[in-house]
This record gives C-alpha cells, sequence and structure tokens, in this order.
C-alpha cells in the first residue's frame, strides 16, 4: 500500500517559492488503480515524484508498505525504490541495442545486494513478464522492431521486474492512439489485479477514468472533487 500523507512540496520561484504540491493526501490500496488527473502543470507529475521518493516533499509522510520514506536517508531510499517501487515513465527510454528480454533482465544488475547472482532467474522472469504483457513472441527484438505500444508494454513490464509493492504510471498513454491505449490501460489494470499492486497512474485521458478503482484530480496542487472530470 502507498499512502501520501497530507503533502506539500515548493520550488523556488525567485524572491518567494511556489507551490507545486499543496497539502495533499491520498492512499492506493493493494490490488486497486487510482487516476490522478487535472490540467498541465496542476502538480499531477510533482506528486508522481514525491510518490516515487524521487523528490523529498516540505512536508507530510509517504508510506510505503508502512515504511516513511520521508525519514530514510539518500542511500535507504534508493534500496526502498529498488525493492518496492516500479516506475513506468512517460516515454519508455529503452536501450536501442537490447532485446526486449535484455530490457527487463538488466533491471537485476542495476544494484542490490543480489544484483549479477542470479542472471538465469532474471531471464526467466524477464521472460514471464513479457508473456504476461503478450510479447512471449517478440522476447528477442529491439525496440526499432517494435510498435509504440509494443514499446509501452516492455515498458511496463520492466517496472514489474522487481515484484514491486507499489505502480506509479506516468501518462502511459500519451503516445499512443485511442485503440492501443485502451489496450495499455487494460493491461496496467490486470496486472495490477493479478501482482496486487498499489497503483497510481497519472492521465490526460479522461475516457479511461471510469475503469478505474478510484479518481482524484489536481488543480494548483490541490485536491478538488472528480466530478469535475465528468462534465
Amino acid at each position: 500500500m502507498i499512502r501520501l500523507d497530507d503533502i506539500t512540496l515548493t520550488f523556488p520561484d525567485g524572491d518567494s517559492r511556489l507551490t507545486a504540491v499543496d497539502h495533499v493526501a491520498l492512499t492506493a490500496r493493494p490490488g486497486t488503480v487510482t487516476g490522478i488527473t487535472g490540467p498541465s502543470g496542476s502538480g499531477k507529475s510533482s506528486l508522481l515524484a514525491v510518490a516515487a521518493t524521487l523528490i523529498h516533499p516540505d512536508s507530510g509522510r509517504v508510506l510505503i508498505d508502512d515504511i516513511d520514506a520521508t525519514q530514510l536517508d539518500p542511500t535507504e531510499a534508493t534500496s526502498l525504490r529498488r525493492e518496492k517501487i516500479g516506475i513506468v515513465f512517460q516515454q519508455p527510454n529503452l536501450i536501442p541495442s537490447l532485446t526486449a528480454t535484455e530490457q527487463l533482465a538488466l533491471m537485476n544488475e542495476l544494484g542490490g545486494s543480489h544484483s549479477r547472482r542470479n542472471r538465469r532467474t532474471a531471464t526467466a522472469r524477464a521472460e514471464a513478464l513479457l508473456e504476461s504483457v503478450g510479447l512471449a513472441d517478440s522476447k528477442d527484438k529491439r525496440p526499432h522492431q517494435l510498435s509504440g505500444g509494443q514499446r509501452q508494454r516492455i515498458n511496463i513490464a520492466r517496472a514489474l521486474m522487481n515484484d514491486p509493492s507499489v505502480l506509479l504510471v506516468d501518462e502511459p498513454t500519451s503516445a499512443l492512439d485511442q485503440a492501443r491505449g485502451a489496450s495499455i490501460i487494460d493491461l496496467i489494470l490486470r496486472l495490477t489485479d493479478e501482482l496486487n499492486t498499489s497503483t497510481l497512474l497519472v492521465t490526460h485521458d479522461l475516457v479511461h477514468l471510469p475503469r478505474m478503482h478510484a479518481v482524484v484530480r489536481i488543480v494548483d496542487g490541490r485536491l478538488v472533487p472528480a466530478v469535475a472530470d465528468a462534465a
């Protein structure tokens, strides 16, 4: 589970400070997808960065499986992020020279006490995840051989490689047409249920919101009633 408790985040703005997130409280429980929407510049991505422990808030708590990430030092926060958080960035940013399997297996090499020990196990998990996102037949293909939707599926599978309890997704359909975008949302909903992750998903695409387990709307850094999205 992830719980954001009274989060406030500000940035320097000349002689003053700009409030990006203003006393936001939000909880995502295991097996659920919470959609986060709102206009551009409203604080959605800033809130997701705080949830990912990439930015330290001015105040408030980020509780991930009852661990308060705001109390951790940078090394501890990195370990928490590696072990418990999967991040799906807006752009897949795949490595051009690596196959789909290698894109995922590489996550096993990135730090941690178990790195480089069980490469065979990592490859097996990578192939299982590729099968779960419908890309078993593309495991040996490189990014230039894949469509935008397929690359986004690899992006999602890669975020799940270390079996995180929390999945954070930033605009997964922004570069896709309506049909491919819908298939990506289908995938995130299914994997959230199957893997029991607590998922926060930022999106501008309002057509997908009714399918989420919960929806919050942010305007000027504050939560406002989400019913405004249905108008």
